[in-house]
């Protein structure tokens, strides 16, 4: 309903972007400390097994530190979790690349089911979409000093390395500004462009402990609907922020010259009618076919050869 009523709006945003490229409140990334290990968080169920493969793949392509890869599952109900066999394979996968890196699943079933999104388990998405939002009551993630989560439907285009460390002092969670929500949804004030993509969110996880804003989104999901729930959830709960360049979180269908994570979220269509495009990127022939990308090549040439592993 929203981009129906806002449909010249949309438009004329979404064409001052493309001629403009706003980059307002951007900070200036100042890299502060400098960690070894990097730590990376996937959630969901069996069904995302494909597009992880493709992720990681991508991961280990252009990042040569050690990368501990955490993905939280959850069986309940009709969700079936991300099996053990796909994530040996995968913890395989990335040893041999550098022999210090590893997958790690994680059942977060018990956690989740103590704590119910009531409100908006029966929304468009799983369950699994609102997994993150229980990161601090995993102790395992619980006790790291920050987490990059990314969707599952995230490739990796270029090293990591200078988003991830960047300055985190005071701040819960760094992300990059939502392609369509950034027009409707602000928290700081009607002017201010602050309303985060949560597929590539960057976590200060003592920081996001130490205000409770894991705890506040969790709530929210319990008591009150919303379209988006975990990303609503995080926005409304995150009291700082810090909005880094699109590059590291690009949401159009084709990626930029210097992209280096190209997030595969849904694109909305105008012509010749309104409608929803689909495309993730495992699905091979759309991305040739619909997208006519053809830089990933290598790495789905790599991933027919290893996805009956799963």
């Amino acid at each position: 309903m929203i981009f129906i009523k806002h449909y010249h709006y949309t438009i004329y945003c979404i064409v001052f972007d493309t001629i403009c490229d706003k980059t307002r409140n951007v900070e200036e990334i100042k890299p502060k400390c400098y960690n070894i290990h990097m730590n990376i968080l996937y959630c969901g169920d069996k069904g995302i097994a494909k597009g992880v493969l493709v992720s990681i793949l991508s991961l280990i392509k252009n990042n040569t530190r050690p990368l501990n890869i955490y993905i939280m599952t959850i069986s309940y109900k009709d969700t079936v979790a991300f099996t053990e066999k796909s994530a040996k394979f995968l913890d395989g996968l990335v040893k041999k690349k550098n022999k210090e890196s590893f997958v790690k699943l994680i059942d977060a079933t018990d956690v989740f089911v103590k704590n119910l999104p009531k409100k908006n388990m029966g929304s468009y998405f799983t369950p699994c979409s609102m997994l993150r939002l229980y990161a601090d009551r995993v102790p395992e993630l619980a006790k790291l000093d920050r987490i990059l989560y990314l969707d599952y439907d995230v490739v990796c285009r270029g090293d990591i390395s200078e988003f991830y460390d960047i300055d985190m002092t005071g701040i819960e969670a760094a992300g990059v500004l939502d392609i369509y929500g950034k027009n409707f949804y602000h928290y700081h004030g009607i002017f201010n462009f602050d309303y985060m993509n949560s597929g590539v969110m960057l976590f200060n996880m003592k920081e996001c402990i130490k205000t409770g804003m894991f705890n506040k989104a969790v709530g929210l999901c319990a008591k009150r609907w919303m379209m988006l729930a975990d990303q609503a959830a995080l926005n409304k709960s995150i009291s700082r922020r810090k909005l880094m360049p699109r590059k590291y979180n690009e949401q159009s269908e084709r990626p930029r010259g210097d992209t280096v994570l190209h997030h595969f979220s849904n694109n909305f269509k105008f012509w010749p009618f309104f409608r929803v495009q689909k495309v993730k990127p495992f699905e091979v022939e759309k991305i040739h076919n619909v997208l006519k990308i053809t830089e990933y090549d290598d790495i789905l040439e790599e991933y027919k050869k290893l996805k009956d592993n799963l």
